[in-house]
């Protein structure tokens, strides 16, 4: 199986199959880290991210932005002192679609250059 940060998302439309109880089994092993949260009703990845300075809180945030353009995929990005939380989920369809855990994948392997110090 292609590792998940070596797939690129796809566009999305309103009415897209979003990833069943099946996939989700499948697909949230490989972001172990992410937990699957509910907000109004709507299935959402959530993850926070720890640093050691604002510096950092905000390079960070500025890549998984560049990431989400890049894909075309955009996630909410709070960034305070020492921390950025992350939550992925597919607007149009208002639910969890196999591209939000390609993002939590590209997501984490960002993350890796800023605790590697």
């Amino acid at each position: 199986m292609e590792e998940l940060t070596e797939q690129k998302c796809v566009a999305c439309r309103v009415g897209a199959p979003s990833v069943t109880l099946e996939e989700r089994k499948e697909l949230q092993p490989q972001v172990p880290e992410w937990q699957i949260i509910t907000e109004d009703g709507i299935p959402k990845l959530d993850r926070s991210f720890k640093f050691k300075n604002f510096k950092d809180a905000i390079s960070f945030t500025a890549e998984v932005g560049a990431a989400a353009e890049e894909e075309g995929h955009h996630p909410r990005l709070t960034t305070e002192w020492g921390k950025v939380a992350v939550t992925w989920w597919t607007h149009k369809i208002k639910n969890l679609h196999k591209n939000d855990f390609i993002m939590a994948a590209k997501t984490d392997a960002i993350y890796k250059k800023y605790v590697q110090t």
